[in-house]
């Protein structure tokens, strides 16, 4: 198992570097690395032991692998083939796919981690693929995203690695296991530097500029699975160290909140989904035992609509209105609403429940009042005018049953979920949500103040949630 893994981890760097040989194939070998991935995470789930790998005992470099991973793993190996067929006809070149899959590398290493150094090699190598991912257009704009990206990511990554060498002088190991003896500014930075590249609370409003402004299929990786690699090291965190559970608790339940609160108000499409994004990994870590299930049904939600979101005939909600959604189009785009929402019979109502279920008594609250906030959200996608005959690109469809198939299919995972006082809870809280889109947020007209999104501010709003943190970590 041990040989398996190892070679698991090397593939998509190696197929990498061999799509520039054989750029004719870059697309069937960048694919090969994505089902590899799923059966890979598949298997986790039928090895009960966790499995952990000793790279450098001496200094703490440490991966383990279980079921936690496995969901992660699993949500990856999905979006990135979703995407991978989403541009199967598109002229996008061997650079491309090599990037996408080096990603996929990258960001399944993340997954696997536990330990600070490699940690950081990992999501050192997400930024330079990601980057290069969201810049691939060469235009101005293009550009301009991307540098924004790349330097917010290094400064949060200079942070965390000032917080990782304090944990290592502190413990002589580099394992997250080390945060129970680190100093308070060494939790502090390191957290601060997850917070931003997870896009967690207030730290994380970069990222409605980023995931909007990319192409489609960058912004359903981004969303889908990028994030996730800041947030997967807290999640862990939380659960080896419980001293730093109830940190990563109140970041969950104030990033539900904050990010359905912009998300009420945005009128593009995307921004509106990118802003949901902030919202529902907050739900992720604020139940960081079953975050994986919940990280699986988002990752696989999030994806289809901002690929759906790339065909709508216009980003305005206000334009769209007036332009009737082809029907297919809209019956996937409120298959995996409703998913996100917590509906029955798909993925996000387990995920939900199940999260719900391992809340703190404080949490429940505010979580219950954030699932009425996503409902209002997603209705305004749910209740857009459908009947348009626009064609359909070429290569549409594949990725979107894909995707929607394993909203259904991993709807069985917590089956027990399907009591009949669940059935109910999710029902009224999707019907509360809809009667106040309707009746109130329907015809709510609030700009967003734009001013801690700015280019400026980013590393303002660092600094104050550093502070945050110090504070917390002492109390």
């Amino acid at each position: 198992m041990n040989s398996i893994t190892i070679a698991w981890i090397a593939l998509p760097f190696f197929l990498g570097f061999v799509i520039y040989l054989l750029p004719k194939f870059d697309k069937y070998l960048a694919l090969c690395v994505a089902f590899v991935s799923v059966g890979y995470a598949l298997q986790l789930f039928f090895n009960q032991s966790p499995l952990t790998l000793q790279l450098l005992d001496n200094f703490g470099v440490i991966l383990t692998i279980d079921q936690l991973s496995g969901y992660f793993i699993l949500t990856n190996a999905l979006v990135t083939a979703g995407v991978i067929l989403y541009c199967w006809g598109t002229d996008k070149t061997a650079f491309f796919y090599t990037q996408l899959i080096i990603l996929h590398g990258s960001v399944n290493a993340t997954f696997i981690s536990s330990d600070f150094i490699s940690l950081y090699v990992a999501l050192e190598v997400i930024g330079i693929a990601a980057f290069l991912l969201i810049a691939y257009p060469r235009t101005d704009r293009s550009i301009w995203v991307a540098l924004r990206y790349l330097f917010v990511s290094n400064t949060a990554m200079l942070f965390y690695l000032v917080g990782a060498v304090l944990v290592y002088q502190a413990n002589n190991s580099f394992s997250f296991a080390g945060l129970r003896v680190a100093p308070t500014e060494a939790i502090a930075l390191i957290f601060v530097g997850l917070l931003t590249k997870g896009g967690i609370f207030i730290s994380g409003l970069w990222l409605p500029l980023t995931h909007s402004e990319s192409e489609t299929p960058v912004s359903a990786m981004l969303s889908g699975v990028v994030v996730k690699a800041g947030v997967y090291p807290l999640v862990r965190c939380a659960l080896m160290v419980e001293e730093v559970a109830p940190i990563v608790r109140i970041f969950g339940v104030g990033t539900a909140l904050l990010g359905v609160c912009y998300a009420f108000f945005e009128k593009d499409t995307k921004r509106t989904l990118a802003s949901s994004t902030i919202s529902q990994l907050g739900w992720i870590i604020a139940a960081p035992g079953v975050a994986g299930f919940y990280a699986l049904a988002h990752g696989l939600a999030k994806s289809a609509l901002f690929l759906i979101a790339g065909n709508l005939p216009s980003r305005n909600f206000k334009e769209l209105q007036d332009k009737p959604i082809n029907t297919p189009i809209w019956i996937a785009l409120v298959i995996a609403s409703l998913s996100i929402s917590g509906f029955p019979l798909l993925v996000g109502f387990g995920a939900k429940m199940l999260t719900l279920e391992n809340l703190e008594p404080w949490e429940a609250i505010a979580m219950n009042i954030g699932a009425v906030g996503t409902a209002i959200v997603y209705a305004k996608f749910i209740f857009l005018p459908h009947g348009g005959r626009e064609n359909v690109r070429p290569g549409f469809w594949p990725p979107i049953i894909l995707l929607i198939t394993g909203l259904i299919v991993a709807s069985a995972v917590y089956y027990q979920a399907y009591t009949i006082a669940n059935i109910i809870k999710a029902l009224a809280i999707i019907g509360i949500g809809w009667l106040a889109h309707f009746l109130i947020f329907q015809r709510l007209v609030v700009k967003l103040p734009r001013v801690l999104e700015q280019f400026e501010h980013l590393i303002g709003v660092m600094s104050l949630m550093l502070i945050l943190l110090f504070w917390m970590v002492l109390a």
